[in-house]
């Protein structure tokens, strides 16, 4: 089984922070593993003193449901289940732009979440993080 080490959260972390950089905006990056348990959390200078908590619980979404932020936002727009989801699980998962599934071989292993950013630029740098890790 595979699974996200500290080194791979690391990297991930590193890359979207970059990505932040190029973009001119500061960032917290959060990365957890395919349960959605915390691995590392990189809060950026001058951000939000929330974006620890949302970029977890976006990170936990990717992760939960093995899909983009993306795409899991524009389920939300539409009304639903996906509406309610941060209700039910009592703000744990966040399916707003900002994060990625880590995938490695095929298997979803964690998920990125990042905050601070406007909603495009948060999902910008997920997927960055992302991609690095592969």
């Amino acid at each position: 089984m595979l699974q996200i080490t500290l080194q791979l959260a690391e990297t991930a972390v590193r890359a979207a922070q970059q990505k932040a950089k190029a973009l001119g905006t500061a960032m917290t990056v959060t990365v957890v593993d395919e349960a959605g348990r915390l691995v590392l959390c990189a809060r950026g200078d001058g951000t939000g003193f929330f974006t620890p908590e949302t970029s977890r619980a976006k990170a936990m979404a990717a992760a939960a449901f093995k899909r983009s932020n993306k795409e899991l936002s524009e389920m939300a727009a539409q009304g639903g289940f996906w509406a309610i989801v941060p209700t039910v699980l009592q703000g744990q998962v966040l399916p707003t732009l900002g994060a990625t599934p880590i995938t490695l071989g095929g298997q979803v292993i964690g998920g990125i979440g990042c905050g601070g950013g406007t909603g495009q630029q948060d999902q910008e740098c997920s997927e960055a993080g992302a991609a690095a890790v592969k």
